[in-house]
């Protein structure tokens, strides 16, 4: 029963990451350019459509991967508990955790806070700004979630 629920939790952890890593990956490298190019001032409106319906998937995908994470750490026979540092894996292991933090942080302070910040904003040089910083962090959280995938690789090897 252990290797079923590991496997099956294994399993929704990785295409939860696919989900939203990639998710993130299609948005920066081939909707954003490609609406651009197509649309130019409409550009916006296309990917607002897109980020509703992406956020939701993303939001999901953040739980899938905190629980099946959590099931997945508890199972391990390296785990030597939150905050122990005592060998490699379990240092690359709260590396690894930190950087997730940060990128559920940095997701949900765009959709909860930043979002409806540039959805109020009415001087269209202010908006641009504050547009600009969420793709920003946006383009932050592909490259923490890049690094992350790096540390799962050691942690795989290290296992």
């Amino acid at each position: 029963m252990r290797e079923i629920i590991l496997a099956v939790s294994y399993w929704l952890h990785l295409i939860a990451t696919v989900i939203w890593i990639g998710g993130i990956a299609f948005i920066l490298f081939i909707a954003i350019p490609s609406a651009k190019q197509v649309l130019d001032a409409d550009a916006g409106k296309l990917m607002g459509e897109i980020s509703k319906r992406f956020t939701p998937m993303a939001n999901y995908s953040i739980i899938f991967i905190v629980v099946t994470g959590a099931v997945l750490t508890g199972f391990n026979r390296q785990f030597s508990g939150i905050g122990n540092a005592g060998n490699s894996w379990s240092l690359t292991l709260i590396m690894k955790h930190v950087l997730v933090f940060v990128m559920v942080a940095v997701h949900f302070y765009r959709g909860l806070i930043l979002a409806p910040k540039i959805a109020r904003t009415e001087p269209a040089s202010e908006k641009a700004s504050l547009q600009k910083l969420s793709l920003n962090l946006v383009k932050v959280n592909f490259c923490l979630g890049l690094i992350v995938l790096l540390f799962s690789g050691i942690i795989s090897i290290l296992n």
